[in-house]
């Protein structure tokens, strides 16, 4: 996978505006993947909402609103 994080990072500072885009928007989704994963975990780990927003930046009701539902 770090390959492909890598590979992808490459991609976003291409010269064709489209390929640095497309490689823009995977990443994204990508991080968005690994952060709920990592919640997720902080959850498992007993770990309160308050801490988990503090560790995004985000306040405790949005990072709640994002993942509490999942």
């Amino acid at each position: 996978m770090t390959d492909d994080l890598a590979s992808l990072v490459r991609q976003a500072r291409d010269d064709d505006p489209l390929v640095a885009l497309q490689a823009t928007t995977a990443l994204r989704h990508e991080i968005e993947r690994m952060e709920a994963v990592q919640v997720r975990r902080a959850r498992v780990a007993g770990l309160p909402w308050a801490q988990i927003a503090d560790a995004i930046g985000v306040s405790k009701q949005a990072v709640h609103k994002k993942y509490g539902r999942r």
